[in-house]
C-alpha cells in the first residue's frame, strides 16, 4: 500500500517538477491509501489559490484511492507521533495513517525525510 502526503498530490495535480516522482504511485489507485487530513489540505490550498470546482475536481480524483477516516486508533497513534518525532498535527496523522495501513509514504515534505517507510524526493524550484 502507499499514501502520497499533502505536497506530492499538490505537485502532482499541478503538474510540477516533482510529478512523475509520484505519479506511478498516484495512478495505482487500488494500492493507494488517502487520509483525509490530505484531502483537507488539498482542498484549502485550491481553494485559497484556484476556486472551488477545482477544489472539488481535486478531491473527486483524490476519491480514486481508498479513503481513509482518522479513527480513535490512527489518532492516538498520532499524537505520540507528533510528540516523538517532534511533527505538526496533519504529519503525525498522515504518518500514522501510513502505518496503520503498512503503507510506503511518498513525500517531498523535509520533515518526513530519514524516516523508516518513506519515500522523500527533494522539492525543486
Amino acid at each position: 500500500m502507499n499514501i502520497v502526503d499533502s505536497s506530492g498530490w499538490l505537485e502532482y495535480l499541478a503538474g510540477e517538477s516533482n510529478k512523475d516522482f509520484f505519479a506511478p504511485v498516484i495512478q495505482d489507485t487500488e494500492r493507494l491509501v488517502v487520509p483525509t487530513i490530505c484531502m483537507y489540505e488539498v482542498f484549502k490550498r485550491f481553494l485559497g489559490q484556484r476556486d472551488e470546482e477545482e477544489a472539488l475536481e481535486a478531491i473527486g480524483f483524490m476519491s480514486l484511492g481508498n479513503v481513509v477516516q482518522l479513527t480513535r486508533e490512527i489518532a492516538i497513534d498520532a499524537a505520540q507521533v507528533s510528540i516523538a518525532m517532534k511533527l505538526a498535527m496533519a504529519d503525525s496523522v498522515i504518518l500514522a495513517t501510513a502505518r496503520a495501513y503498512d503503507a510506503t509514504l511518498w513525500t517531498q515534505d523535509k520533515d518526513f525525510n530519514g524516516i523508516e517507510g518513506v519515500k522523500y524526493v527533494e522539492k525543486t524550484r
